[in-house]
C-alpha cells in the first residue's frame, strides 16, 4: 500500500515468517485432513480449526503442511457451508443488533455500528458474486439474514 503523507510506494507484500523447532510431534498430511473432517463435523468453524490444529497440535500454517487452504480440504469432502463463515459471522452481528435496537431504538452508536457491519456484508457480497462463490442473484436481507442464522446455529 502507498504511505499517505510520502510520495513513495510502501512495502505491500506480506511474508510467512519461518516456522521456528515445532515440539509437538509431526503429523502426516492424512492425520492432519481426519483433524480438520472430524472439527468440522463438531460445527467448529474454519477460523477455530486452524486456531485448534495450531495450538493442539502443532501445525503452523495448514497451507504449507497440506498444499492446500483448510477451506479447500472442507470443500474437497462438502464439508463447507453455502454462505462463507466470515459472511456468516457478521451476517450474526447484524442479526443480533437488529434485535437490540428493536426494543431501544434510541441507540445511535450501535445504529451507526449496524450500518457499518451492513456495509461490510455488501461489499462481501459483491466479492463472493464476483468470484462464484454465490449465486448472481443472492442478496442480503436483514429478515432473510436472520431465518438463515436460526437454520445455521
Amino acid at each position: 500500500m502507498a504511505r499517505m503523507h510520502s510520495k513513495k510506494h510502501g512495502k505491500a507484500k506480506s511474508v510467512k515468517p519461518v516456522p521456528a523447532e515445532v515440539t509437538a510431534p509431526q503429523l502426516s498430511n492424512n492425520q492432519i485432513e481426519e483433524l480438520i473432517i472430524g472439527y468440522a463435523k463438531q460445527g467448529i468453524s474454519p477460523a477455530m480449526i486452524g486456531e485448534k490444529l495450531k495450538r493442539e497440535h502443532g501445525v503452523q500454517y495448514v497451507k504449507q503442511a497440506l498444499g492446500k487452504r483448510l477451506v479447500t480440504v472442507l470443500k474437497e469432502k462438502k464439508l463447507s457451508t453455502q454462505i462463507p463463515s466470515d459472511m456468516l459471522t457478521l451476517m450474526k452481528k447484524a442479526v443480533n443488533l437488529h434485535s437490540h435496537l428493536s426494543t431501544n431504538g434510541q441507540d445511535v452508536h450501535n445504529r451507526v455500528r449496524l450500518m457499518r457491519i451492513e456495509a461490510k456484508i455488501w461489499r462481501l457480497t459483491k466479492y463472493y458474486i464476483r468470484e462464484g462463490v454465490l449465486p448472481a442473484t443472492w442478496r442480503y436481507d436483514p429478515k432473510q439474514a436472520e431465518l438463515i442464522i436460526k437454520g445455521a446455529a
